[in-house]
């Protein structure tokens, strides 16, 4: 019986993605690999500058400096009483001026599968830097770890999970 651990999605079965590894013998987390090449553009050249100035943000201003979503290929199954916390690469913010917009990630046991993306995990990045970064495909990006967690006594949740990114607050159908 599996416990825990990690599938390739079917959209990049043939993309040669590598499942995520521990670097060394006593490494916490399993270290992420970009499954496509992705480009982290700069925040300073989204208008940022122009709407700190005018303390207002257009509609299109928030799109140009939304996170940018790094594809992993990759989806992970673990117990109910369990999730995966994803976290950056500690050379990430100091070498190359990304950091998580959410700055942890949450995967859910029940994420695994959604209707949604099959469980797809990736990794939301913002780039602080002046110029923007590009992730080649294979290039590790962030790590994962399984944790317990604990419910409290008043714990009565009855909701299904409908979807992916954001869909626990999302009204159920």
């Amino acid at each position: 019986m599996k416990k825990r651990g990690f599938e390739v999605i079917t959209d990049y079965q043939n993309a040669a993605i590598t499942l995520p590894q521990r670097a060394t013998h006593h490494a916490a987390g399993y270290d992420f690999e970009a499954a496509e090449e992705v480009v982290i553009p700069s925040i300073w050249k989204s208008g940022i500058i122009d709407a700190v100035k005018t303390l207002t943000a257009s509609e299109q201003i928030h799109k140009k400096i939304k996170p940018v979503l790094v594809p992993t290929g990759i989806k992970a199954y673990m117990g109910e009483d369990e999730y995966l916390q994803l976290a950056n690469r500690s050379s990430n913010p100091l070498k190359r001026f990304l950091i998580l917009a959410n700055g942890v990630g949450i995967i859910d046991s029940d994420y695994y599968n959604n209707p949604d993306n099959e469980g797809h995990i990736m990794f939301q990045f913002i780039n602080f830097g002046l110029t923007d970064v590009t992730i080649k495909k294979g290039e590790r990006i962030g790590q994962g770890l399984f944790l317990p967690f604990l419910k409290a006594d008043q714990d009565v949740t009855n909701a299904a999970r409908q979807g992916g990114f954001g869909s626990s607050d999302q009204p159920q159908q």
